[in-house]
């Protein structure tokens, strides 16, 4: 009987030292604990086999947003207040409505079980989950999703608008990735696609994603679902505005982590541009390169309700499935909280934008 597990040789056709099982990967790791977000990474490089490490960690081309997302961040400095009443710090936050501890939510990430065999069912265990879709070139598919997670009470559906083809992933295609056939399909219409001998991401891509996608279909997508829907992939006030127009719940501003257009900005240096175009009517969000506490407080400061995470949250998941995901969001939360304290906030309504330089504002002083 052939396994289910993605680590399995017979299903893979991997080299025989990357066949190892997930028993021993785990049994291997768990003496290591790390103590900050970023360790978990390699913690996940020990555990995952070599083509499903490079599918998380890659972006496209030769990848500069990718690394241009986390090192934006390292521009931004803080600006702390001293002498005040940290005594008590409250990071509860509202999304859409509804209460949350902290302002960091796990970002729409596919394929989880090639990191960890319980896949997102233990993701959902370790924090409330996001819901995301594609618009399948079937609308009638689209609709059926959509059902699905109305059915299964979902709060909000997010609309990845960003991905009218496949970018170009070349670990991907040189390690001629292999991938799972997608279990939410199953029944609306065939889950086999055949790859040309490059990436089996990309003959999946070429069967689902739709590049007619457009404003127009916005409309029609809130015209099935009485869910608020966010709109993921905003990156200029131009269809920040655009998206206002057509009636979303709220905007994430995202590249894909890097693996879409290369040479898109990196999230956290338009997230500013964003905000101020929407003018307060919906919550703004951030996606990318977010590692460490002082980040979120950077970008709660230019204006985001709250931030997505994605790559440590599989890092954890890779390293020590659900346990590893609850202590990646615990570090955070320390972090975070840390932060507000030696920054004199003691609640997400005192952190301004007064609390962080940029470097534009470093310019702009020189003038």
């Amino acid at each position: 009987m052939q396994s289910s597990s993605p680590f399995s040789q017979s299903r893979l056709g991997l080299q025989q030292d990357c066949c190892i099982s997930y028993e021993s990967c785990q049994e291997r790791i768990m003496a290591a604990e790390p103590v900050n977000v970023n360790e978990f990474q390699e913690l996940a490089r020990q555990a995952l086999p070599k083509m499903y490490y490079a599918f998380y960690t890659g972006g496209t081309e030769d990848q500069y947003t990718l690394k241009e997302n986390e090192e934006a961040f390292h521009r931004i400095i803080i600006q702390p207040r001293i002498l005040r009443d940290v005594s008590s710090i409250d990071l509860s936050t509202t999304v859409l409505g509804y209460n949350i501890s902290m302002p960091v939510m796990i970002a729409p990430t596919s394929m989880q079980k090639l990191a960890n065999p319980a896949g997102e069912i233990a993701t959902a265990r370790a924090a409330s989950a996001c819901n995301t879709i594609m618009v399948y070139k079937r609308r009638d598919i689209s609709a059926k999703l959509v059902q699905r997670a109305e059915n299964n009470g979902y709060k909000a559906i997010v609309l990845t608008a960003d991905s009218p083809r496949l970018g170009r992933r070349e670990a991907d295609i040189k390690n001629k990735l292999i991938v799972p056939q997608p279990k939410n399909l199953e029944g609306l219409l065939s889950t086999k696609f055949v790859s040309d001998g490059g990436s089996g991401l990309e003959a999946l891509a070429n069967g689902t994603l739709d590049a007619s996608l457009c404003w127009e279909d916005i409309i029609w997508l809130k015209s099935i679902t009485n869910l608020p829907i966010l709109i993921k992939g905003v990156l200029t006030c131009e269809d920040a505005r655009k998206a206002l127009e057509v009636g979303v719940a709220g905007i994430i501003v995202s590249n894909h982590g890097g693996r879409q257009l290369n040479y898109s900005p990196a999230t956290i240096s338009v997230l500013e541009e964003v905000v101020h175009a929407v003018e307060g009517k919906v919550e703004v969000f951030l996606d990318g390169g977010v590692r460490r506490g002082t980040d979120i407080f950077k970008a709660m400061a230019l204006g985001a309700r709250a931030v997505l995470v994605g790559r440590p949250v599989i890092y954890g998941l890779a390293a020590k499935g659900e346990y590893g995901v609850r202590r990646v969001l615990e570090m955070l939360k320390d972090e975070l909280e840390l932060t507000m304290s030696l920054s004199g906030c003691s609640s997400m309504k005192e952190i301004t934008r007064g609390h962080v330089r940029t470097k534009h504002d470093q310019l702009l002083s020189m003038l």
